[in-house]
């Protein structure tokens, strides 16, 4: 028997759920779907440039299954650019959460942006490069 999938932790809430080609009709172009937790993937991994661990924990997943979400995200959004699909934006296992108390930040260094709890203390350094030129943004994510 199947184990069956626990809910991924996604904080994004798609503003946007359907993106295609410009230029093409509705009725040439095939569909593609991208799941909800797979766009929280890319946005952890591409975006936030957080590690698999990290984006892991965050979603509350090991670190193999996150590998796994952003690997099959990345496949699709490739399928889509390349062969000029449609994407919908839907579905999949995951739980809405938004911990409003969150502080985005970006390392002057590296670009890494990422994310901290409100109860932390401001970091020092950067957790991907180790820099100490850091900065808080507005996370609009």
């Amino acid at each position: 028997m199947v184990r069956p999938q626990k809910d991924r932790l996604v904080r994004i809430d798609p503003q946007a759920s359907y993106f295609k080609p410009r230029g093409i009709p509705m009725s040439d172009l095939e569909q593609i779907q991208l799941t909800v937790d797979e766009l929280e993937a890319l946005r952890l991994a591409d975006f936030l440039g957080m590690s698999h661990a990290e984006a892991g924990r965050q979603m509350e997943v090991s670190r193999a299954t996150f590998g796994r979400i952003v690997e099959q995200a990345r496949k699709i959004m490739a399928d889509a650019l390349i062969h000029g699909k449609a994407i919908t934006v839907e579905g999949g296992n995951y739980k809405q959460v938004r911990l409003r108390a969150d502080r985005a930040f970006l390392c002057d260094h590296c670009q890494s942006r990422w994310e901290e709890p409100g109860a932390t203390a401001q970091p020092t350094q950067c957790p991907s490069c180790g820099s100490q030129g850091l900065q808080r943004i507005e996370d609009n994510t």
